[in-house]
């Protein structure tokens, strides 16, 4: 759940983005996992899935790091944080993310996908399916 202002607007780096819709401050929490908030989806509930929600999943999910078997789904604006490999923010310990440096109001929020999600590679047109990695114990 994202605990700061934001906005989703096209992004130069893929498709939409999510931006600061104020300053955030160098080292402000700004997401952490709420699962009151945000959605844990059972891997073995996907092939049953209408071809349309698997696309969704696809791709704004991500296999859960402490819970094999399960994928997250963010349900605000923190599904379209894309990837960078030099993010504004730092996810490297699962369930929580901090701005790395101050980040201003209108800027691209940006995250290392690799950070939460082992074995991620960032595919041609967003292809295929994650399931695979939800799966790894």
């Amino acid at each position: 759940m994202l605990l700061v202002s934001t906005y989703v607007a096209a992004s130069e780096i893929e498709g939409v983005g999510v931006f600061a819709a104020a300053p955030i401050g160098k080292g402000a929490v700004i997401w952490r996992l709420d699962p009151g908030f945000d959605r844990l989806i059972p891997v073995d509930t996907y092939d049953s899935m209408p071809e349309t929600m698997k696309e969704l999943i696809d791709r704004y999910a991500y296999p859960s790091p402490d819970k094999p078997g399960y994928l997250v789904y963010e349900v605000d604006n923190g599904r379209f944080m894309n990837h960078s490999d030099t993010p504004n923010t730092d996810f490297s310990v699962y369930g929580g993310g901090t701005a790395t440096r101050d980040i201003a109001r209108g800027e691209e929020i940006t995250c290392n996908y690799h950070e939460f999600y082992e074995g991620f590679e960032l595919p041609p047109h967003h292809e295929g399916s994650i399931v695979e990695a939800a799966a790894r114990p």
